[in-house]
């Protein structure tokens, strides 16, 4: 299996090689004008929503402003909902998506994707002296999740026969029964269980495993191909120099788990 870190070096230096020769020179146009228009969420937490004082706030709105001061450029902060984001970008009110955007084929025929920057998962959470590691580890346990939910379609399809799961309605449910002791381990999404820990500060919500990843990625114009290789060399320096990592514990309460190249 490749490392972490040829991954990311092939990400940095090959996506380039695959667009058009003929693409814009859009970075020295972002450099000249001293500014850079990055949308991020309008109101989804932990990515990004306003704060208490009216600021906006959230994983994406860092990983904007750590963008922005490594560029040497102000920070335009566009907040958009999620039918905006490829539309703003391809009509150039924005020059980069950075708002916990997943990349499909359908999308691709629009716009183009970095490497992946951001966890956004399906996992198993349960205390941290609980010693789980894979679906299989399930066994003999009761596991809450919220029924008819993609996490219990996946649990359906994967968990042993002697793993006790137990479906509640809503999340709210799902979420006080972990709480409660109802339930030995929690599985739901990453940005779940991270708000169900902040909420909770002695609550124990480690994550154990992935069940489902989805990570996101930054949305950038076709075309602007110079701009598309410096934000993943931006994405490879900060994962190894470990700024994503230290806003992944911030914000989601969690390490942050092995990013894939697109």
């Amino acid at each position: 299996m490749k490392s972490l870190r040829s991954l990311f070096v092939a990400a940095g230096l090959g996506l380039a090689s695959l667009v058009p020769s003929a693409a814009l020179a859009d970075l020295s146009d972002i450099l000249a004008r001293g500014t850079i228009n990055i949308a991020v969420p309008e109101s989804f937490p932990p990515f990004g929503a306003l704060g208490m004082e009216g600021e906006h706030q959230g994983y994406d709105v860092d990983v904007a402003k750590l963008i922005a001061a490594d560029l040497g450029v102000d920070l335009n902060i566009v907040p958009v909902s999620s039918n905006q984001r490829i539309p703003y970008l391809e009509t150039d009110r924005v020059d980069l998506v950075i708002s916990s955007m997943g990349a499909n084929p359908e999308r691709a025929k629009s716009i183009w994707f970095s490497s992946a920057y951001a966890p956004f998962y399906s996992g198993a959470f349960a205390a941290a002296d609980l010693d789980l590691s894979s679906v299989a580890d399930l066994s003999g346990l009761k596991v809450g999740v919220t029924g008819g939910a993609l996490e219990d379609l996946e649990l359906t399809r994967t968990a042993p026969e002697d793993a006790e799961i137990i479906r509640f309605g809503d999340n709210a449910a799902t979420l006080s029964a972990y709480q409660s002791g109802q339930v030995d381990v929690l599985v739901t999404g990453n940005t779940v269980a991270a708000e169900l820990a902040a909420n909770n500060p002695d609550l124990s919500v480690d994550v154990k495993f992935i069940m489902r990843d989805s990570p996101c990625f930054i949305g950038v114009k076709k075309g602007n191909s110079d701009l598309l290789q410096w934000v993943n060399v931006f994405i490879m320096h900060k994962t190894l120099g470990g700024e994503l990592n230290e806003l992944s514990q911030q914000w989601f309460g969690q390490p942050l788990p092995p990013l894939p190249t697109l």
